[in-house]
């Protein structure tokens, strides 16, 4: 009896013992090697459980929801005609300078203007013609509600000889220089041009 116990404990054994030999590599497997718990942290996806959201790449896609930054520039807003009183200059001042530095004379085509920047070039329209001319001086200094005070020059080229309401439009600007406003044959000022249409000529005042 106690060698047939002995023989199915021996037994017993050897078949735990090649049970546990044969598991370990199983275990081994189940478990992971190091080498693979390395490929899968540094090669797996995000585990669902971290709750974080992917990196976006870099350089990818701007998401749908915030509105773009790198569009192109905002058109720049057409100029604007307006218009206002005017009166003129000459008699009186020829040969003195004007606040921008041009010799006042009968034919010094040009207009004064309180606050815009000397050289800046305003197209003025009365009655069907049209005159591009430079500001040269500042002014005008009536209490008449007047915006703006014509040369001579500028005057007699629109045919306006009295207190007027002109339609105006800043349309560039020139640098400042003692010869800005003379006519000579090369130059723009001097000669009004016909318009197409009277729509921004002016009515007299008074």
């Amino acid at each position: 009896m106690h060698t047939a116990f002995f023989k199915h404990a021996v037994s017993a054994g050897l078949v735990a013992a090649s049970l546990g030999i044969a598991a370990a590599p199983s275990i081994a497997l189940a478990s992971g090697s190091p080498a693979g718990g390395v490929a899968a942290s540094s090669g797996g996806a995000a585990s669902p459980s971290s709750g974080g959201a992917q990196p976006t790449p870099a350089g990818g896609a701007q998401s749908a929801s915030q509105p773009s930054l790198s569009g192109g520039a905002a058109p720049s807003p057409a100029p604007s005609t307006k218009r206002a009183l005017a009166t003129w200059y000459g008699p009186g001042f020829y040969g003195h300078t004007t606040a921008c530095g041009q010799k006042l004379t009968p034919k010094l085509v040009g207009l004064a203007s309180r606050t815009l920047p000397c050289g800046t070039l305003v197209q003025i329209s009365y009655r069907g013609r049209e005159l591009t001319a430079p500001v040269l001086d500042r002014g005008p200094f009536a209490h008449n509600g007047a915006a703006w005070d014509l040369t001579s020059g500028a005057a007699r080229a629109l045919q306006i000889t009295e207190t007027v309401r002109i339609a105006t439009q800043v349309v560039g600007s020139l640098p400042n220089a003692p010869s800005l406003g003379e006519p000579p044959s090369s130059s723009p000022f001097g000669e009004a041009s016909q318009s197409p249409s009277a729509a921004g000529g002016g009515t007299t005042a008074g």
